[in-house]
């Protein structure tokens, strides 16, 4: 199959540091490309990849140093991989909405992946007008704000098997890795430390639009005798910094719609304590990868009974749930379902403003460009 990926240019595919989408879509690439498949990857000319390469800008654009203008990139972007629309069977974008004007009026099979958050109120309107993209959701409890939209698929995401290795004999430390944010919540892991008397390791990135809230309200906190923070760490220095870890913190208090990290902690075989926001209850089984909790209370004892949790069934269910291979396979069934539709003549029209069909969901084991400008 021809198939075309397109990724945000906001990081490098796969990211230097952090990133989650532009992580998935090289996972997501490199699997199809080891399956056999022809892949073009339209990204950042940093980017490193064993498909075709298409850059849609010399570098990564937040580590690029100059003020860019990420829209008109993206824009730009998208005008050239509809001039190679004949080489491709289907386009797989990962860029949120900004192609769905361009896509509409393309006879081209294609599917958009949303990594973010939908639950603002100007995306009601959005998915009014362009009902008939064809959308996969990342959990489903993601599609809740948007019911009615043109859903294909949930396809959870995965990574390499032999990405990350399970280590049974980790260090007495809890680990917080991700984004400083309010909806991230690392204030509260520092008071779930705090609160079972251990040390806290936090690798985390702080964007600019969330300086003003870490300085106010958790950079004193870094000060407290159990904090260490390590700064924002890249893929090679991820796996130990999980596999080490007694358990990863995941206290976020938004509507998560999936928490890549999550995943990441399991493929070491540690587990993950977490709050039961959005996507949280579809990744982790509880008592099996980690421990659902509803406040600090909760996750402070889920801390005292973190030897109850195999960290090597923790392995076992990441590579039973969350591996590559099976996310490069959920996709697959997308894409040949929807260029079956396009060569019937089974398209949904993009006059009809009719409820929203959901053809073919299933489970896969039971920043596109608005996210990444919020990461």
């Amino acid at each position: 199959m021809r198939i075309a990926q397109v990724s945000p240019l906001y990081e490098s595919v796969p990211p230097k540091l952090y990133g989650g989408t532009e992580r998935v879509v090289s996972y997501l690439t490199e699997e199809l490309v080891r399956q056999g498949h022809q892949v073009t990857l339209f990204a950042s000319g940093d980017s490193t990849t064993s498909a075709e390469l298409i850059p849609g800008c010399p570098s990564a654009l937040r580590l690029d140093g100059r003020n860019c203008d990420g829209i008109a990139r993206h824009l730009v972007m998208v005008e050239d991989v509809y001039r190679r629309v004949a080489d491709f069977d289907v386009i797989h974008f990962h860029i949120d909405f900004v192609h769905y004007p361009v896509s509409r009026r393309h006879g081209r099979a294609h599917l958009t992946t949303l990594h973010g958050r939908l639950d603002m109120e100007d995306l009601a309107p959005l998915y009014e007008e362009y009902c008939e993209m064809p959308l996969a959701s990342i959990s489903y409890s993601q599609r809740k704000a948007i019911p009615r939209a043109n859903w294909q698929a949930t396809v959870y995401h995965g990574l390499p098997i032999d990405l990350h290795r399970l280590n049974e004999q980790p260090e007495g430390y809890l680990a917080f890795l991700g984004r400083v944010s309010r909806e991230k919540r690392l204030d509260r892991a520092i008071e779930i430390a705090r609160r079972a008397g251990m040390e806290i390791r936090i690798a985390a990135k702080i964007d600019q639009e969330d300086k003003e809230y870490f300085e106010a309200e958790v950079e004193p906190l870094f000060k407290l005798p159990h904090v260490k923070y390590l700064g924002e760490i890249g893929e090679s220095e991820k796996g130990r910094f999980l596999g080490n870890a007694a358990a990863l913190l995941f206290p976020v208090d938004w509507p998560e719609p999936f928490g890549l990290v999550q995943i990441e902690a399991m493929a070491c075989g540690t587990p993950v304590i977490a709050m039961k926001r959005g996507s949280v209850p579809e990744v982790i089984d509880d008592g099996v990868s980690g421990f659902l909790c509803d406040d600090v209370d909760q996750a402070v004892e889920a801390v005292g009974r973190l030897k109850e949790i195999s960290r090597r069934k923790c392995r076992e269910t990441f590579e039973r749930r969350f591996s590559a291979g099976r996310m490069a396979s959920d996709y697959l069934q997308v894409y040949q379902r929807l260029m079956r539709q396009k060569r019937d003549g089974h398209g949904r029209d993009h006059s009809s403003r009719g409820p929203a069909l959901h053809p073919g969901d299933f489970a896969a084991g039971g920043r596109a460009l608005a996210g990444a400008q919020a990461r």
